[in-house]
């Protein structure tokens, strides 16, 4: 790491409203991730059905493609830190009440999906709110930010899945949501200790159509923010579909144990995590399309190849290097969005974002049909093949527009670039 990388990661995790919506980020998402792996290896052994599992896991992502404009609207109005402190109360009573019907006994895989579909409805939030607040406290440093918030989104994606698999296999559904609810406790702790100030606005119901339409209309006449969205639906549709496949293909095709299966789900977020922490730690050139087309397209090629492989270790590694296609992908999405527009359009952009982000749902419900009728690994063969083709027409467009608007590689992402 240089010494410029050093100074201005230092700077940051020293500045105490950073490093709250840091932590805040660091055990909210955790603990998604850790409810996603769990109600999918229960929904699996209580059913025995791919598309149950899809619709369980569909269920908690759904809330950002139907709310994710309008949580956009909202956050430019009403106070952002109200806003996260209730999306963590709210997670923390729906955890709480999963772990106490498991515990009885009660539970039952639609009482997974009805609080995973409340707490994706605040999860819906997120981009638009803590998210936001991470670019705010940064100044400056916003590039810097983005992309150590993005580190800490491949290790919650990591660190929820191994303890999800680990926990249910020790503890099984009550402990493993019990432990849920209580980190998300320790957030809201660490947002009430948030320091944050916010221009008063009214919220106008009124306005929240047109609002919404200046905020299509500005999508769609930039370029970049409108092949940015193209891209992360793609992804989101068809590329990380596959973690409604994870159990499935675990414990069917490689038949391994339920921490093994929580391995698996970790391996490309690993991955994710350590090529994270090379464009967070170093001046390298971020704003270039074609590490953003290009990792993306990475990811897409592994998940054609991996289920097809013959040894259980051999996946766990190609999932790893295709981490290194979604870190490009997620350290750049936001910050492509946050550094095109202007403050006033910023949590409308972003909760547009949140909605292509929320397409997953529907790539969830179809990969579980299709995995139901073709079987897990030509139904993930299907769907990656699918969103290599859209990731590849949306950055061939963008290379054209870029070329004959004479445009060159954006600059690197140092932290002057973040203002």
């Amino acid at each position: 790491m240089t010494r410029a990388g050093q100074s201005e990661l230092g700077a940051l995790l020293r500045s105490p409203g950073f490093f709250r919506l840091w932590m805040i980020g660091l055990a909210g998402n955790s603990m998604r991730w850790l409810e996603v792996l769990a109600a999918a290896l229960f929904t699996l052994d209580v059913t025995g059905s791919g598309l149950a599992v899809a619709v369980v896991s569909a269920a908690r992502t759904m809330p950002m493609l139907l709310f994710g404009a309008l949580a956009g609207v909202v956050s430019e109005a009403v106070d952002r830190k109200r806003l996260l402190l209730a999306a963590l109360a709210i997670s923390a009573l729906s955890a709480a009440t999963v772990a106490a019907l498991a515990a009885a006994g009660l539970a039952r895989p639609w009482h997974l999906a009805l609080a995973g579909f409340v707490s994706g409805t605040v999860w819906s939030t997120e981009m638009s709110t803590r998210r936001r607040m991470v670019g705010e406290v940064a100044g400056p440093r916003i590039a810097r930010a983005m992309a150590l918030d993005s580190v800490t989104g491949s290790t919650t994606r990591m660190v929820g899945p191994l303890l999800g698999g680990i926990g249910y296999e020790l503890v099984g559904l009550p402990g493993a949501y019990a432990f849920s609810a209580g980190m998300y406790l320790l957030g809201t702790a660490l947002v009430l200790g948030l320091r944050h100030e916010q221009a008063p606005q009214r919220l106008r119901l009124a306005r929240v159509p047109a609002d919404l339409a200046e905020g299509f209309a500005f999508a769609r006449a930039n370029t970049m923010v409108l092949c940015v969205l193209g891209i992360t639906v793609a992804m989101n549709f068809c590329g990380f579909a596959y973690t409604a496949l994870v159990a499935p293909i675990g414990r069917d095709v490689f038949e391994v144990s339920p921490a093994l299966v929580g391995v698996l789900a970790a391996a490309e977020p690993f991955g994710c995590l350590i090529g994270g922490l090379v464009l967070a730690g170093w001046d390298v050139r971020l704003g270039d399309r074609r590490q953003f087309a290009g990792g993306s397209a990475l990811f897409l090629v592994i998940l054609m190849v991996m289920p097809f492989s013959p040894f259980f270790s051999l996946a766990l590694g190609l999932l790893w290097i295709g981490g290194f296609g979604t870190a490009a992908f997620s350290n750049l999405q936001s910050t492509l969005i946050l550094t095109a527009a202007p403050p006033t359009m910023r949590s409308r952009l972003m909760g547009i974002l949140t909605v292509c982000i929320g397409t997953g749902p529907l790539g969830l419900l179809l990969i579980g049909v299709l995995a139901d009728h073709f079987g897990p690994c030509l139904a993930l063969l299907i769907m990656a093949a699918v969103g290599l083709a859209g990731t590849v027409a949306v950055g061939l467009h963008w290379s054209r527009h870029d070329r004959r608007a004479g445009a060159g590689p954006l600059p690197a992402m140092a932290p002057q670039d973040g203002n």
